[in-house]
């Protein structure tokens, strides 16, 4: 798990050097254990390093194999390399490091941009051709590692980063607010799909995506991966044990893999069904000395702040060796600054700052962790699911269920000028009506597992680990498992209120009242009841002469959220108040 960047002209023109160790330096933080830089005339790489596999020297980036003429930057992690390294040493290949780096290189000059095919992992990579100046950025399937892109508004130059304010330390872009942005992030839930980003000059290179550029800057994307939820002839007659002894079979299969490490591996442990799971999988593999963590913040407006007695109950039940915080009030407040600061993009969901303060424990233990982010998304373990079911209206009863306001009240928020078209409603029309998903209750969970889910829960366990140089594995988006989760028919992942398939096959491994339990999440009181410290400091926010000279949010709808915040919440319980405020924050954090 790294940093990457890098700079490439189009003009014959020298990259710039002095931008590139700009952008790196910026990442320290998601690779504290080394740095390199690479750079050969028009095209120079940056690299941080946080050193998981093959902890020598051997596998420092940016990487280089004279003989093939290939560099490589490379973020992430590869499970299946040692795979791969066997077929690539049958096909000659010889390898002078350990790691999966070097596989990656070796992959691309076997089997070009479809090695991205073979590769089983969290990846986000930018290979560089030597003879013909060819650049080329890949992503994995689900998006797990981030990829942004800067393009000069000239077309002379390209530059690339693991995060947007690493692309902003590289200076030069354009950071006038994007309205289609905007939209989506006070419309979609906060939630800003690939390619868009809240800054006009910079972009995301979308999940599953191979992009690319010629040494004339023309640039191609192919996406080598789509989640299908149509049902294959062999899935037909297998009944509901069938489809429970797949789910779990695999899952335990996609938890092995993320064992792979040269050092320690932990769980981040929340005591609900998911993290808990992991850990009872990891368990069943022999993993002894099993450190696992959990946080919990102060009690407010009468609701507890942690979920304790279940991450107990598993710990005991499994003996591991268990870490767990109580976080005050005071010091969540004192500390949103370097939460926001850790953002690549503005994140609204309350959580964030439960990761980050986790990640900052667990980074003192482990340099590795299991997560259980994405089987809400794949199991449908949301509320606004079974209404899909009978759905007369996809579209509507989506944006009726999920959308944090319509586009009439997004008018009556937001200064005229960045008022335009109904962005958000026509992305999830356009992708509803994508082959592949037939149903309803299909085409709404193919849109959350492939665009809510990477552009929302998984970018924040990404920058709240990476901010204290923590790698985040996520075994309910292994590939292999979402593609299997989305041909399980829809009645078996809706029983027993959400998730029904996942939780009858968790029975086999885990205690049955962490499976029983009302639905969990990650309780943060104090930024949910804004009041007190916490409204006092979004009232400076809104007061300061740059938001004022900004002028995104109409001065009255501002003034009648501070008013009374707990009176506008949205349809999914967030406060309004909080959702703007976050957004002036990162803005004015980032220098924007």
């Amino acid at each position: 798990m790294c940093g990457i960047c890098g700079e490439v002209t189009f003009d014959g023109s020298l990259a710039s050097v002095d931008a590139v160790s700009r952008m790196a330096a910026q990442m320290r933080p998601r690779g504290p254990d080394s740095a390199g830089t690479l750079a050969h005339g028009r095209l120079a790489f940056g690299h941080r390093r946080l050193k998981i596999i093959d902890l020598s020297e051997k596998a420092q980036q940016p990487m280089v194999d004279p003989g093939l003429g290939l560099s490589i930057a490379f973020n992430g992690c590869i499970y299946n390399y040692k795979d791969l390294r066997a077929q690539l040493e049958g096909k000659g290949y010889r390898f002078f490091s350990e790691g999966d780096t070097e596989v990656i290189l070796k992959a691309y000059h076997a089997w070009g941009t479809e090695c991205v095919e073979r590769l089983q992992g969290m990846f986000a990579f930018a290979i560089a051709e030597r003879d013909t100046g060819r650049l080329v950025l890949a992503r994995d399937r689900l998006g797990i590692k981030p990829l942004y892109i800067a393009e000069s508004v000239d077309g002379r130059r390209l530059r690339f980063a693991s995060s947007l304010p690493a692309l902003l330390a590289a200076g030069d872009a354009d950071t006038t607010i994007d309205d289609t942005a905007l939209h989506f992030y006070m419309t979609f839930h906060a939630v800003v799909p690939a390619p868009w980003t809240m800054l006009k000059g910079i972009r995301k290179l979308p999940a599953a995506t191979v992009a690319t550029i010629d040494a004339d800057g023309t640039r191609r994307d192919h996406t080598y991966w789509r989640l299908d939820f149509t049902s294959r002839p062999e899935d037909l007659n297998l009944s509901p044990d069938d489809w429970r002894e797949r789910v779990l079979a695999t899952l335990r299969l996609a938890v092995r893999r993320r064992m792979v490490a040269d050092v320690p591996v932990g769980v981040l442990l929340s005591g609900g069904l998911d993290s808990s799971l992991i850990v009872g999988l990891l368990a069943e593999e022999g993993q002894t000395e099993l450190r696992t963590f959990s946080i919990g913040f102060e009690e407010a407006g009468g609701e507890k702040g942690d979920e304790f007695q279940y991450s107990d109950m598993v710990a005991e039940r499994f003996g591991t060796i268990h870490e767990k915080n109580l976080i005050p009030s005071r010091e969540l407040l004192d500390t949103l600054p370097a939460v926001i600061a850790a953002m690549s993009e503005p994140m609204v969901s309350y959580d964030n700052v439960g990761f980050f303060l986790l990640s900052q424990s667990v980074a003192k233990y482990v340099k590795v962790v299991q997560s259980g982010q994405g089987a809400d998304e794949t199991f449908a373990g949301y509320h606004w699911y079974p209404p899909m079911m009978r759905s007369n209206d996809p579209v509507g009863d989506y944006a009726h269920a999920f959308f944090d306001r319509d586009h009439f009240e997004f008018t009556e928020e937001v200064e005229p000028s960045h008022v335009n078209a109904d962005w958000s409603r026509d992305f999830v029309a356009d992708a509803f009506a994508q082959p592949g998903a037939d149903r309803p209750i299909d085409k709404a969970l193919r849109l959350d597992t492939t665009v809510m889910l990477v552009d929302d829960p998984v970018k924040r366990v990404d920058n709240m680990t990476m901010a204290w140089g923590l790698e985040a594995r996520v075994p309910f988006l292994d590939h292999e498992l979402v593609e299997l989760a989305a041909r399980v028919p829809a009645e078996l992942k809706l029983a027993q209120e959400g998730k029904g398939i996942l939780k009858d096959a968790a029975r086999q491994v885990i205690p049955a009242e962490v499976i029983d339990r009302p639905k969990g999440y990650f309780p943060v009181p104090a930024l949910k009841y804004i009041e007190g410290r916490t409204l006092e400091m979004i009232s400076d926010v809104f007061a300061s002469r740059r938001s004022r000279e900004r002028g995104l949010f109409k001065p009255d709808y501002v003034a009648k959220l501070l008013a009374d915040p707990k009176a506008n919440i949205t349809r999914l319980r967030g406060s309004k108040l909080w959702q703007i405020a976050l957004l002036e924050m990162w803005l004015q954090t980032h220098n924007v």
